[in-house]
């Protein structure tokens, strides 16, 4: 569960996770015209909050990836914090380092991961109308995996909620996904990479945030 840039599965959240999407209502295909909007490690956080909605489609539909998340987000009685909460009860002594939402409208569920101090990883699945864990495992990561993942673990002070908190603030909308990782940039620097979604428009937002002082790196909007 080791991430250089996004995980994918269980290991998607392991953030060292995102996550792709599985029967995925989040992340689909889109247009490749999306806008993105990028935001350089040089630049002090932005004094105002990035738009929470961005122009309207020239036809005024909805792309797919817009449908899907228009259909899985509502559906989602439970948030972020309360299955991550879940998922360390699961897995004691351990912190969250990933969730993600995914599933259907009929069936959503947190895709959660949650990490020792020594970088084991425990991956648990969180029922996101009840709150209840479906299912939780341990996961098999090699020696080189783990440790990368402690250090990671032992750079990072600034915790998942906080992480999300800073990334609603700029942009007001509903929590759908946060990873801890490396920064894209690289220079050893430990980031959360966290998606925020609008629901006036069901645009997509990912911030990068720099896990040990909570500076926001890097800002994409997906409008697909």
């Amino acid at each position: 569960m080791t991430r250089s840039s996004r995980p994918s599965g269980p290991h998607t959240i392991r953030l060292v996770c995102a996550v792709a999407a599985a029967g995925a209502l989040l992340t689909g295909c889109g247009s490749d015209n999306a806008d993105s909007t990028a935001q350089p490690e040089k630049n002090a956080v932005p004094s105002r909050a990035v738009p929470a909605s961005a122009p309207a489609s020239p036809s005024g539909r909805l792309t797919m990836d817009q449908i899907k998340r228009k259909a899985l987000i509502p559906a989602a009685k439970v948030g972020y914090e309360e299955a991550l909460r879940a998922a360390v009860a699961a897995a004691p002594n351990s912190e969250p380092i990933a969730a993600e939402l995914k599933g259907t409208p009929s069936n959503p569920y947190w895709e959660t991961a949650v990490a020792a101090s020594d970088g084991t990883v425990h991956s648990v699945r969180v029922d996101a109308v009840s709150g209840k864990v479906n299912q939780s495992f341990t996961e098999s990561d090699d020696a080189y995996d783990k440790k990368r993942l402690a250090a990671r673990l032992a750079k990072a002070t600034v915790t998942a909620q906080q992480a999300a908190q800073t990334a609603t603030e700029k942009t007001k909308g509903t929590v759908s996904s946060l990873e801890l990782g490396d920064a894209d940039n690289g220079n050893d620097k430990v980031a959360w990479s966290v998606d925020v979604v609008t629901t006036d428009d069901w645009y997509k937002t990912t911030y990068e945030i720099d896990a040990t002082n909570r500076k926001v790196l890097h800002v994409d909007v997906d409008t697909d």
